[in-house]
């Protein structure tokens, strides 16, 4: 794991000593959208196979006002022999820069799906160069002469065709950015899909880049890629460079997530190939060697800086199978988002996990993880669990993980880096799971304050019975009485029973546990129950009404037959589904509100009641 960030380091100052003595001004004459007329021609260059950069014939059909996300849009047909082999404009010609009597024009970057892939729209190079001045500019009333010109140019798209008829329909979408995935098993990049197809984004599988590709400096019409995981694995999206000038970049011509100011990963990229297809064609590519950052993601396209470095999370995975003993290290590193980071960084564990395993199905899993973030107590959250699906094991054990990285990165009390990830899991097929059938206390009565040893008995899946003691320590407010405890697994929580008739109360007693703080948030999440927990802890009504006074609790024992017993009773509750949140704790650990609990080697299921005698 060390050999790849080393790798990545070295990759990373080669990069930028080739781009320190290459030639980064290529600044381009331009021609103002008010100068464009229907039936102009020029040439468009993009990559569509390899790194070789080819061109392509343009005609301007119009131009469209207002109607892009940054202003007007330029109706272009293309033509030639590059459009021949590909079928006409393809996802990730996004950003081909379109040059007419040598001026640089725009950039492709809308079309339509299941149409004619040769009519597309260009975003005006003048509304990319303001992602280099993302500040919003005052809108002016037009002059007579753009009146004019607007009237001719509505006039000439009047006459332009069934495309000009499409354009103004309202069915005009950007070309969609497709997502390159490199090194993810096929289970890993379907739920990756999953959870970006809000995002308007379709991963596809590729390969890595070859060793031999030749690259060369970034220019116009170069191959790139906008990474937002590099290292073991690559999660790209691929577009075309517009632009040039003293390091910086522009490209897309179009919104990649449309993050604003954003931090990625800017690299170049390889293409595979292009290919066609009656809904849209798209190239096939991966990201090749990182040469800066993407720190623009607006309505016009991304803008970027070579030489510069993103903001990035290193995420460390080491993954056991109990079962075969293979192991597996990971490195990798994820783009810092609040939004992005938690979703990526979960999809690239899973990864690990799925190729660690190489297969899909039940399991028991023991999963670890440390997430640095200076600014919580102690500047690091660690968490540990253990979880069994019968389905599909890797996917269950990631929950936790993303809730604690959503919980720091996109928590609303303040901003937070994320400093490190490490994470550590061991997976095996075992069923190591086991349901409570019976609890009680061993001694008959006793005073506040002493202990009260409650023995547990458990019975494994597929196992003999087994016994654990819990030590409860008795509150030293604890007034005479019955005490009625609750017994149960770490990830049980008896929500049903506690709403039977006390609806009211429930709502009262959740919202006093709000949290105020990211010290209280972090502390419930580290602190709250693991799932391979026993916990003992007072009957959440009854500790309440304990706090209400003596006449309450008199109440409560009037209502409860149990109240009568002299001796300990046992109570069988039914057994309540296993709940996704546990969190460690010593054996007999008890807590500050009456808790106490013990760690054993099941994901412990069901729940039970015990009453303790009081006596002063």
């Amino acid at each position: 794991m060390l050999t790849t960030f080393k790798k990545m380091g070295a990759a990373l100052a080669a990069a930028f000593f080739f781009w320190s003595f290459s030639s980064l001004a290529l600044a381009a004459d331009i021609m103002p959208v008010g100068d464009v007329r229907p039936g102009m021609q020029g040439i468009a260059k993009t990559v569509v196979a390899g790194t070789d950069i080819e061109e392509f014939g343009v005609e301007v059909i119009g131009v469209l006002k207002d109607k892009g996300p940054s202003g007007d849009l330029i109706l272009v047909r293309t033509y030639g022999d590059v459009i021949d082999r590909t079928g006409g404009i393809v996802q990730g010609m996004s950003g081909s820069p379109v040059y007419i009597d040598g001026k640089l024009v725009g950039a492709i970057a809308y079309g339509w799906s299941l149409t004619d892939h040769r009519v597309g729209m260009l975003t005006p190079i003048g509304d990319m160069l303001k992602l280099w001045e993302p500040a919003p500019e005052k809108k002016t009333n037009p002059s007579t002469t753009e009146e004019k010109k607007n009237k001719q140019l509505a006039g000439a798209a009047g006459q332009a065709s069934e495309e000009q008829a499409l354009a103004m329909s309202g069915s005009l979408r950007p070309l969609d950015t497709p997502l390159m995935v490199a090194g993810f098993t096929p289970q890993a990049l379907k739920w990756l899909g999953e959870k970006v197809k809000p995002l308007n984004l379709i991963p596809f599988a590729v390969g890595a880049s070859p060793e031999s590709a030749v690259y060369g400096s970034l220019q116009p019409g170069s191959a790139l890629a906008a990474e937002l995981v590099r290292g073991d694995v690559s999660v790209g999206a691929i577009g075309t460079v517009t632009y040039v000038e003293d390091g910086k970049i522009l490209a897309f011509g179009h919104p990649f997530l449309r993050r604003g100011g954003s931090s990625y990963f800017l690299s170049q990229a390889y293409i595979f190939t292009t290919v066609p297809s009656l809904e849209s064609g798209f190239k096939l590519g991966s990201a090749g060697p990182m040469v800066g950052k993407i720190a623009q993601d607006r309505g016009a396209g991304i803008a970027g800086e070579v030489g510069a470095y993103p903001n990035i999370v290193p995420v460390r995975v080491h993954v056991m199978d109990k079962d075969l003993q293979r192991q597996q290290d990971a490195g990798l590193q994820v783009v810092q988002d609040e939004k992005l980071t938690p979703l990526l960084a979960t999809a690239a564990v899973y990864n690990v996990v799925d190729k660690t395993l190489d297969r899909q199905g039940a399991g028991t899993a023991k999963v670890r993880f440390e997430i640095s973030a200076p600014g919580v107590p102690g500047d690091v959250v660690v968490r540990e669990n253990m979880f069994y699906s019968p389905a599909n094991i890797g996917e269950t054990a990631m929950g936790e993980l993303f809730e604690g990285l959503n919980l720091l990165a996109g928590n609303s009390f303040q901003a937070l880096t994320l400093f490190d990830v490490n994470v550590q899991i061991e997976v095996e097929e075992e069923r190591k799971t086991a349901v409570i059938t019976q609890a009680k206390a061993v001694q008959a009565s006793v005073k506040p304050g002493e202990k009260a040893q409650i023995q547990i008995t458990l019975k494994p899946y597929r196992g003999e019975n087994i016994i654990r003691t819990v030590n409860y320590e008795v509150p030293k407010t604890q007034p005479e009485g019955n005490l009625s405890l609750l017994v149960r697994g770490g990830g049980s929580i008896p929500i049903a029973k506690l709403m039977e008739g006390q609806g009211n109360l429930l709502l009262e007693l959740l919202q006093k546990k709000r949290t105020r703080t990211l010290e209280e948030e972090v502390k419930r999440f580290t602190e709250s129950d693991r799932n391979n927990d026993i916990v003992v802890e007072p009957a959440p009504l009854e500790e309440e009404m304990a706090k209400q006074g003596p006449g309450a609790m008199q109440a409560k024992k009037i209502q409860n037959k149990a109240a009568k017993a002299e001796e300990p009773i046992v109570e069988k509750k039914e057994n309540k589904p296993q709940g996704k949140n546990g969190l460690l704790g010593a054996k007999d650990k008890k807590d500050d509100k009456g808790k106490s609990k013990t760690m054993t080697d099941y994901i412990i299921d069901g729940d039970t009641m015990v009453t303790l005698q009081v006596k002063k």
